[in-house]
């Protein structure tokens, strides 16, 4: 009889605990408050500036986290069921989540905000791929934002009047986040204007602002390098004289720094430019962790690296 109440004790005491979890978890959101969940921190960003307070908005992949790998834990299962609404990037930017987005479609409203765009705006690989990275593209990504209002407002879930209010704002200082990097890029001398990164994230980047780009890995940091995409590498920088390399926030730096041992050992001095924000942004409070100030971390640290004027 003793040992049926103290496991009678022990199931209660669990239950307990369980329950005030529970309840604890709850209190963190308003029943009335609707919940946006993004995948991206760029994602996250962007639909703050359009919906304001009207939602709440949590990202799944924070800073450092590379999108191409990134698997869906528990804990996102769970905001993702709980969500009023999904949004991702697509163009198969979150490969490993792509699964899970097509069992969640049949139960809960998902917007892929990238296959949005026109597909005449869409950057294809010589191999027919599709390159998800479209936030590279300052004028782009504002494009998107746009496509993004009447995709929202179809959702009836949000006040038009204020999506198109937060919209006009955002689109403004995009705008002007567009001409700022487009002067200070062309400030980099044209024979210097070449940017190579761990993998091949800046392409649109590229075409947007006049700088060649290379990446050592494929669009998709899944994509494996060997010894001769090193070699072709180290060719390019010695040939070209370049000095600076780049390392990305969510990519290891191992295979750069394979590239700046080649350059060392054929005379050629390499060296790392600073670190790029490409799949993911800064730390949440810092302005590296929104758009805007990525973008311009970027664009200061490519300028300085590259030999341009930064204003």
């Amino acid at each position: 009889m003793k040992k049926n109440s103290i496991l009678s004790g022990l199931v209660l005491v669990l239950f307990l605990s369980v329950l005030f979890t529970s309840c604890n978890d709850n209190a963190t959101r308003d029943d009335d408050a609707l919940l946006i969940v993004c995948t991206t921190g760029m994602l996250g960003d962007a639909l703050q500036n359009l919906l304001g307070d009207q939602a709440i908005v949590i990202s799944l992949m924070g800073p450092g986290v590379d999108p191409h790998l990134y698997k869906a834990t528990q804990g996102d299962l769970a905001k993702l069921q709980e969500a009023d609404l999904i949004i991702y990037n697509g163009l198969y930017l979150e490969g490993k989540m792509a699964e899970v987005m097509e069992k969640l479609a049949r139960q809960k409203t998902i917007i892929a905000a990238a296959e949005l765009l026109p597909n005449d705006k869409i950057r294809y690989t010589v191999d027919k791929v599709t390159d998800p990275h479209i936030w590279f593209d300052v004028s782009l990504w504002a494009d998107m934002v746009q496509l993004l209002i009447p995709a929202l407002e179809q959702t009836n879930l949000f006040e038009p009047a204020l999506l198109a209010q937060n919209g006009e704002r955002f689109a403004e200082e995009l705008r002007a986040l567009n001409v700022r990097t487009l002067s200070e890029i062309s400030s980099i001398p044209a024979d210097k204007r070449v940017l190579v990164t761990a993998h091949d994230a800046f392409q649109y980047f590229g075409l947007a602002y006049n700088i060649e780009v290379f990446g050592l890995q494929g669009l998709s940091t899944l994509s494996e390098f060997g010894l001769r995409d090193i070699s072709d590498l180290v060719s390019l920088l010695v040939a070209r004289q370049i000095s600076s390399i780049y390392v990305e926030s969510s990519v290891s730096d191992k295979a750069i720094k394979a590239v700046i041992e080649g350059c060392k050992a054929v005379g050629h001095e390499v060296k790392i430019g600073g670190r790029l924000y490409s799949d993911a942004m800064g730390d949440a409070g810092t302005a590296e962790g929104t758009y805007i100030g990525m973008v311009e971390h970027n664009v200061r640290v490519i300028v300085a690296g590259l030999g341009g004027q930064n204003e």
